[in-house]
């Protein structure tokens, strides 16, 4: 780095610079030296950047702790930030060209990368990418900035512990998948896990028997193509307590959803939905697309095996809190029933609805409902 900064600062149109444009310059210089992410370097380490966001070479932008900025740098040309993704792309073996014109995938470090080429993109080549937390947090972390209150949170454990199937909603970068690491916490250390996703991201700990399987593109030939579906298929062959999906965006609902009414008690997932009863409604879509079942088929599928659904939201000063704790009551007259028992409520924040939990024998088998709900069965 010393050197790096003797030859910038030697070098005659250094002279006019700002001490700020000279320290960039340092920065940049150095970064471009190490040949990884070149100008990227310094916001990937920095712990406080979740994301970077790379707008061909009009812009730069960062979310640091909530907030998107603006960087004040830029790459010189498409040439330079295509270097830096082909780079990234090879990592993990794959390539961005005219015929592979976009790569999603996921670097060693857990992080995950999207981009797309110029050929496609108007304004020169687009990179994103999504940093791994290193920093798992807990329902603990949860509770002190008050995303949900203890309550609610002492709730969704003993729920989890008992078996309960939950679907975590939300938008995008509404934290879905952090919340499904939380909830992972509660499962009981002796049953077998099953992690199935698209791009492994999910950090499920405490569970010696635990499982993690990846779903694979298709190669250039269009063949070794392994889909969440075909994970999901195998894996009710491999004895499994729990299935953990990461998110569900496609046909494989089927048979997930197959799975969660078939004795797979206490599976996990995640979906993009605007509120629970949006979920519902992508849900069936999907299903829909993949089966051609009737639709009263489908809700009642749906009805059958979703226990709760916990509904996230990114607010707009960055925080990502519960928004909406429902429970499936059951299906009549053509809807999927909710039971809502906890929202939040602006200026006070995740409240009780009044409502009970009205499915309660899994609590009760478990040895887990409180004298309330113990109650309300009798």
């Amino acid at each position: 780095m010393e050197l790096v900064e003797d030859l910038v600062l030697s070098h005659p149109s250094a002279r006019d610079l700002s001490i700020d444009e000279k320290r960039q310059l340092i920065r940049s210089v150095f970064c471009s030296l190490r040949r990884e992410l070149e100008i990227l370097h310094d916001y990937a380490n920095d712990p406080d950047v979740s994301e970077i966001m790379v707008n061909g070479t009009g812009g730069i932008f960062v979310e640091r702790k909530g907030c998107i900025v603006r960087l004040p740098i830029a790459f010189e040309d498409a040439e330079d930030l295509e270097k830096v993704i082909r780079r990234l792309a090879a990592h993990v073996g794959r390539e961005m060209n005219d015929l592979h014109p976009i790569v999603d995938a996921r670097l060693q470090d857990g992080s995950r990368i999207n981009a797309v080429d110029r050929s496609i993109a108007l304004g020169g080549p687009i990179l994103t990418i999504r940093k791994f937390n290193k920093n798992r947090m807990t329902m603990e972390d949860l509770i002190r900035r008050n995303d949900i209150t203890r309550e609610a949170a002492d709730l969704l454990s003993r729920l989890v512990q008992s078996g309960y199937n939950m679907f975590v909603s939300g938008g995008t970068s509404s934290g879905k998948t952090t919340f499904l690491n939380i909830l992972s916490d509660s499962i009981p250390s002796g049953e077998r896990v099953i992690v199935i996703e698209d791009s492994a991201e999910l950090a499920i700990r405490n569970h010696e028997n635990l499982v993690r399987m990846e779903a694979r593109k298709a190669n250039a030939q269009g063949k070794g193509a392994v889909t969440i579906a075909d994970l999901i298929r195998t894996s009710l062959r491999m004895r499994p307590d729990r299935i953990i999906v990461g998110e569900v965006r496609g046909g494989e609902v089927v048979d997930m959803l197959q799975a969660m009414s078939t004795g797979h008690d206490g599976s996990l997932s995640t979906g993009h939905a605007n509120s629970p009863a949006g979920m519902i409604v992508r849900l069936e879509t999907l299903f829909l697309a993949a089966s051609g079942f009737p639709i009263e088929a489908v809700r009642n599928q749906i009805a059958g095996a979703i226990d709760i659904f916990v509904h996230l939201k990114r607010s707009p000063d960055g925080r990502r809190s519960v928004w909406s704790i429902a429970e499936v009551a059951g299906y009549s007259d053509g809807v999927v029933q909710l039971n809502e028992l906890y929202h939040r409520v602006p200026h006070r924040g995740l409240v009780a609805t009044g409502n009970r939990l009205i499915h309660v024998e899994k609590l009760i088998q478990n040895g887990l409902a409180d004298e309330e709900h113990a109650e309300d069965a009798r």
